[in-house]
């Protein structure tokens, strides 16, 4: 029988279940009640997940948290977070309080500008190129009038707009780099509009526009945040020792590109996880981000960090395209609830606090690197989910996990024990 089918995607969210049931779950009527346990009971706002995509079925839940006891800029914040990684809100949270009684974090954005790209090819004079260009500049802004109208009362628009000659990489290609500012708005849709307005009035016979498209490269979209404190305030015990174990820490991810991925990793779970919440496009920030992570020709690590004069610094510059309205920011219920959390920040406040985000979680994981390790704080958090796998009940976990705190964690080791549990009552 053929797994494939035409016109899918005008049959019901029913039919859709049925055929998928059918055709690839043998039937399977558990499946099926997988599917509908995941539907919310409040139609409405079921209708309206269904709409943010093509041809859905059902939901896919991630845990939502807060992290309380951030200090940015001598404000206090309460962090939503989505994520299902183990430890990323317990660390995240445990790295607040630990600046907050040093004075939290300090945060800048450096810059707002987004850029985008119409790819063209052109086979012909350099110079006539040149010319017509900077003829035809002004026409190129004026095509874009009634699409930047709005963003302009808010002080947004188009920057500039510039002529790139990439001939040397590739033969015969152009492109004209705009640069934007879009406030609020992450902007994607806007800044696409414009692309394809001025790659319209750019367009001639000898002119052939490949393609208009913003960049989610964004190095002008740039937000710094740090925190620092003497050294003798970085830890209880030998704090000059443990702070020059950090900074080397550091200095291997910025020396070692295998280090420097898993680095720049942890990183952005802390990052991923409030873009992800407040309803922001995270596969842009990612790309973004490793992007910058490798500009100098090899991939380093995005934190760096400094001890001098008896102060431990550390700190983060990273481009990051936000936005507080607009898209998923204004449908998604708890993306709005998220930005109600952050008191309604703007785009750049977003930056900072997505940014301090990303510090606070590098710092976690480098402290527990090289101090404990990395695995007893996640190893607890792994046991909890392998004792719901188990289906250990609430004594039993409670039980086990006093139990396994000085004890290597396996999936096998916990079972075994669990059922020795169950059997004998007791714990050797």
């Amino acid at each position: 029988m053929s797994k494939t089918i035409s016109g899918f995607s005008k049959l019901t969210k029913q039919e859709k279940i049925n055929w998928l049931v059918n055709n690839y779950l043998n039937k399977n009527v558990e499946a099926e009640k997988t599917l509908k346990k995941y539907w919310n009971s409040d139609e409405k706002l079921q209708q309206l997940h269904d709409d943010f995509i093509e041809n859905t079925i059902s939901n896919f839940y991630l845990p939502y948290a807060i992290a309380p006891n951030f200090i940015i800029n001598g404000k206090v914040y309460t962090i939503p977070m989505a994520v299902e990684e183990s430890s990323v809100v317990a660390a995240a949270s445990l790295v607040a309080k630990f600046w907050s009684d040093r004075g939290g974090f300090q945060a800048e954005v450096i810059s707002t500008a987004k850029i985008g790209h119409v790819h063209f090819m052109y086979n012909g004079c350099k110079d006539e190129l040149q010319v017509y260009f900077s003829n035809r500049k002004s026409e190129l802004l004026e095509a874009t009038e009634s699409i930047t109208k709005n963003m302009r009362k808010r002080g947004g628009g188009i920057l500039d707009i510039k002529l790139v000659d990439k001939t040397t990489e590739l033969k015969n290609y152009y492109q004209l780099e705009v640069t934007f500012e879009t406030k609020d708005s992450m902007g994607a849709n806007f800044i696409n509009s414009c692309l394809e307005a001025i790659a319209k009035a750019l367009q001639r016979e000898d002119i052939e526009i490949v393609m208009s498209i913003l960049s989610n490269y964004v190095p002008q979209c740039l937000v710094r945040a740090e925190v620092s404190c003497p050294i003798s305030d970085f830890a209880k015990e030998e704090p000059h020792y443990y702070a020059e174990k950090f900074y080397n820490a550091v200095q291997i991810a910025n020396a070692e590109p295998y280090r420097a991925v898993t680095h720049n990793k942890g990183i952005m779970n802390g990052i991923d996880a409030v873009v992800i919440a407040t309803g922001n496009d995270f596969r842009a920030v990612e790309a973004g981000a490793h992007a910058y992570a490798a500009r100098s020709g090899k991939y380093r690590s995005l934190t760096n960090c400094s001890v001098e004069n008896d102060i431990f610094k550390f700190w983060i510059e990273i481009p990051l395209a936000l936005g507080t309205v607009g898209g998923l920011t204004a449908l998604h219920p708890l993306a709005k609830l998220s930005l109600d959390i952050l008191q309604h920040p703007s785009a750049e406040e977003l930056m900072m606090i997505v940014a301090v985000a990303g510090l606070a979680q590098n710092f976690a994981a480098l402290k527990a690197l090289t101090t404990t390790g990395i695995q007893q704080g996640h190893m607890k958090m792994h046991l909890q989910n392998i004792l719901h796998q188990l289906g250990a009940n609430t004594n039993e976990r409670d039980l086990l996990l006093n139990y396994f705190k000085d004890r290597h964690v396996t999936y096998n080791v916990v079972a075994e024990t669990l059922e020795q549990l169950k059997v004998t009552k007791t714990l050797k």
